[in-house]
């Protein structure tokens, strides 16, 4: 078996996104607690993979955390003062800042997509786009056992993230 540490993978920005976040302070813990809307720009040699894009409600955003520290492997939530390793959370400091976020398709002209929900800073290369189908992609029952979202659990129940 080949070791696939001397693997080279080369990932070509398929477009820019364009939102109200400049710093990292700014941008949500997570997409889907903010309101504000975005604008994904497919680059136009991409457009034509767009097509019937509109047709779906939601969207995962797939992005690359230009901004986010590379050499992170564990980290502090929002959620807790305990650390956590950068594989059982959502930090987008990690070794590869591949982030995704599933947003709510608001409109689409041409190859811009106004979209509410993303996370992403201004600028963020986009890496994919791809449908959210609620009855594929949805687990009501899927948990994080150490997330606890204050005044939202039931007895001995975490919350859902």
């Amino acid at each position: 078996m080949k070791d696939t540490k001397d693997m080279e993978i080369r990932l070509i920005p398929i477009g820019v996104i364009h939102s109200p976040y400049r710093e990292m302070g700014q941008a949500p813990f997570q997409g889907r607690m903010s309101p504000a809307e975005s604008v994904v720009e497919v680059f136009q040699e991409y457009s034509e993979g767009l097509k019937d894009v509109e047709a779906a409600s939601h969207l995962y955003i797939l992005y690359w955390a230009s901004r986010a520290s590379r050499d992170v492997l564990q980290t502090v939530t929002p959620w807790g003062p305990e650390v956590r390793g950068v594989f059982a959370c959502r930090s987008p400091s990690r070794p590869n800042p591949i982030n995704l976020c599933v947003v709510e398709l608001l409109k689409r002209e041409g190859n811009r997509l106004t979209v509410r929900g993303l996370d992403a800073l201004d600028g963020s290369p986009l890496l994919d786009i791809k449908p959210y189908s609620g009855r594929i992609d949805a687990f009501p029952e899927a948990r994080i056992s150490w997330f606890k979202e204050k005044g939202k659990e039931g007895p001995g129940e975490a919350a859902t993230v």
